[in-house]
């Protein structure tokens, strides 16, 4: 038997998520790392969760723009340079975040991973 039936369907479920799914899904984990950083801001471990957060956002937005930067890349161009204007945004406020900690600094890059998750989706994003 498995030690944890939960973790089999999840990986099972990953496998068949289709591309915008997926994406969706790495989206909000990266907000939700972001978010649980800035609900525990004063936690022992927030330089170390931060890090973490951090690191995890950047190798997400990597992975979108050397996709987005191939030639071959199926989506409308003028699409394609939109979000890599947004990712060298996401990257800029990331560095700033690294430089100067600040829990009011990791909202943007939250809703920009919210939204753009919502919308792979097809929902709408509630914002506070």
């Amino acid at each position: 038997m498995y030690s944890n039936p939960l973790a089999v369907y999840e990986q099972v479920d990953k496998m068949t998520m289709s591309g915008r799914q997926l994406e969706a899904e790495v989206l909000s984990k990266a907000a939700g790392k972001l978010k649980k950083c800035q609900q525990n801001w004063n936690a022992s471990d927030r330089e170390q969760a931060l890090e973490e957060a951090l690191s995890y956002n950047q190798r997400v937005w990597s992975v979108f723009q050397d996709e987005l930067s191939r030639e071959d890349n199926p989506m409308p161009k003028e699409l394609r340079r939109d979000i890599l204007r947004l990712s060298a945004f996401v990257d800029r406020r990331i560095f700033n975040i690294i430089a100067s900690p600040s829990p009011d600094r990791l909202s943007a890059v939250i809703r920009i991973n919210e939204n753009l998750a919502a919308g792979l989706r097809g929902s709408a994003v509630e914002n506070e």
